[in-house]
């Protein structure tokens, strides 16, 4: 399940080019206006009866077609956070790009974080790996992972694999698609076998190198063909 409390994005770094919410071939291009959605308060919203809509136990992707930390976002970020505390029962993820702007708008009360809040910090390349994961690994945060998606070469987290719960790596879907590289995919995931942190090669991409050869691979079977491969550590850990 997905909440998007506000809309709208904008290009930040290389990972951004051809993205397939706001990239110059998807629907939602130049869209880059952020404005609060009619769903900014559903986790919370009840029905007749006085029960939650959204059942607890979930997992609740939080801001996946935007960016939780934009600038833009800064005076709603507070009310967000006051919703995702009301429902403890809901596991909350959020990714984002903007790593560098976690402190801003923090709740008073978040200490060492919240327990139901689990952090992703996107890397697509060695040069953000290097400045983004630092940071990530400096803030007071309970659940962590990383997302190298979209994978655009071969990158070394060994540095910054410590407090990390899992990565999680993808290709790029767009016409204009980069290539992903099955071998880069291979690496990150020894390197995960290595500290003992879980593993999901997420999707392929719509260029896909294997064996030296490259696949175009349509963009409702690149997540199968991931996952055929067969390479995921889970360990038990919901897919998400």
């Amino acid at each position: 399940m997905n909440w998007e409390p506000w809309t709208g994005c904008y290009q930040i770094s290389d990972g951004c080019t051809n993205c397939y919410y706001y990239g110059p071939h998807a629907k939602r291009y130049g869209q880059n206006t952020i404005t609060k959605t009619d769903q900014f308060d559903w986790p919370i919203r009840m029905n007749a009866k006085g029960e939650y809509n959204i059942k607890g136990n979930k997992i609740l992707a939080t801001c996946f077609a935007t960016d939780f930390f934009l600038p833009e976002a800064d005076e709603w970020r507070q009310e967000a956070w006051a919703i995702i505390k009301q429902r403890p029962d809901i596991e909350f993820l959020i990714l984002t790009k903007r790593i560098d702007r976690f402190l801003i708008s923090l709740p008073s009360d978040w200490g060492e974080g919240y327990e139901n809040v689990n952090i992703g910090c996107t890397v697509e390349n060695q040069e953000n790996a290097d400045y983004r994961l630092p940071l990530f690994l400096s803030y007071p945060i309970k659940r962590r992972f990383i997302a190298c998606a979209p994978l655009l070469g071969p990158i070394d987290l060994t540095a910054y694999l410590h407090g990390v719960e899992h990565v999680t790596v993808g290709g790029e879907t767009s016409r204009e698609a980069r290539i992903c590289n099955y071998d880069w995919v291979l690496d990150i995931r020894e390197q995960c076998v290595k500290a003992n942190v879980t593993f999901w090669f997420k999707n392929t991409g719509s260029l896909f190198k294997q064996d030296d050869i490259v696949k175009k691979i349509n963009p409702f079977k690149q997540t199968t063909v991931a996952k055929e491969l067969g390479i995921n550590i889970l360990n038990g850990k919901r897919l998400f």
